[in-house]
């Protein structure tokens, strides 16, 4: 059974029959929808102010700090996850090794293969903790991996890290609204919240400790990272945020209006129960395809001649391939009924 809130979040979808794409494009609940085409009425009839876009912003702020777990001054707001990777990149020393994961999302490993002067290297998820070493300064990986939706190992990488005095950056894209994110385990993460969050794309959160943001260079610095946001949009003097604000990039208005509902939302949930719910249907597909449980919101299989997307996709079933495999993702709204669907699609 579903508790009162689960099924209040549920409700507020609409024609999610069939959708297991929130792996690659989440839905946005109707209230989402009906504060963006109000907001762009009030704009067309010229009565926007952008001075009133700041409080949604904060209001924002504030539910993804519920969330993952952190005090909203440990939150910085971005539009791109790979904007967000390149300020840490950035700000390490040349000679820094850096470890990451073989076929991670390429947003938070193409910011540091962009410096020749750092040392980069690959492994398997699997073997992430056990590659960290004297000489690494930074472990960056995926909660929960684009690819296959394999969940890491938190505890052993952390453990890794600590033990050899790394720093953790971990992208939880995939994972923040259907999985449970504790992010204050980590010197920081990155998110972009138009996935399992459902918010409009161009939404995306960097969260920082406080000791690791003192050796981060904010490079990116606008007038939105200032102290007075408002009385930093001319120069020269430049006043920073004290917090997480400082890495802060100027918001695109539109998109954070429908991601403060879709955000509040989620961040009201139990995230284990979303966890369970989707997990379960997830296994059930893995029963009925026959094939060993993945434990996972994402469930995949061989497809290389993308014969099973066609067959999905002929019956109204969105789903995607990543990697040579089909790729399913059961979020809160999915139900026992489209695991069935999937199945008779396939026996077509």
């Amino acid at each position: 059974m579903t508790t009162p809130a689960m099924e209040q979040a549920i409700d507020s979808f609409e024609n999610t029959r069939g959708y297991l794409a929130a792996a690659t494009m989440g839905l946005p609940p109707k209230a989402a929808v009906t504060a963006l085409a109000d907001d762009l009425a009030t704009w067309s009839a010229a009565q926007r102010n952008p001075m009133h876009y700041g409080e949604i912003v904060e209001r924002t702020r504030g539910h993804y700090s519920r969330l993952v777990g952190v005090d909203h001054t440990r939150v910085a707001i971005g539009s791109q996850t790979s904007v967000l990777a390149s300020v840490i990149a950035c700000s390490l020393p040349a000679g820094s090794e850096v470890v990451c994961v073989e076929s991670d999302f390429t947003s938070i490993v193409f910011p540091f293969l962009q410096h020749p002067e750092l040392t980069v290297r690959s492994v398997k998820l699997a073997d992430l903790a056990g590659a960290v070493r004297e000489s690494t300064a930074l472990v960056v990986f995926s909660l929960v991996q684009s690819c296959n939706g394999a969940v890491a190992d938190v505890d052993a990488i952390i453990a890794a890290a600590t033990r050899y005095g790394a720093r953790t950056l971990c992208d939880i894209t995939q994972a923040a609204g259907v999985y449970p994110v504790d992010a204050s385990l980590f010197d920081a993460t990155v998110c972009h919240a138009y996935k399992w969050l459902c918010a409009p794309r161009g939404v995306a959160f960097l969260t920082i400790s406080e000791d690791f943001a003192q050796h981060v260079t904010p490079v990116q610095a606008g007038w939105y990272a200032g102290d007075d946001v408002w009385a930093s949009v001319y120069g020269p003097a430049m006043n920073l945020a004290t917090d997480a604000r400082r890495f802060d990039v100027s918001p695109a208005w539109q998109a954070w209006v429908g991601a403060e509902h879709s955000i509040g939302m989620f961040a009201d949930l139990n995230m284990t129960e979303v966890w369970e719910h989707s997990s379960r249907l997830g296994n059930m597909l893995c029963d009925a395809l026959g094939i060993p449980h993945q434990n996972q919101a994402i469930v995949t299989w061989p497809d290389e001649s993308g014969a099973d997307l066609a067959k999905l996709t002929a019956a109204g079933i969105s789903a995607s391939v990543r990697a040579g495999r089909l790729r399913a993702a059961f979020h809160l709204w999915n139900t026992d009924e489209d695991v069935a669907a999937v199945i008779a699609a396939l026996r077509v």
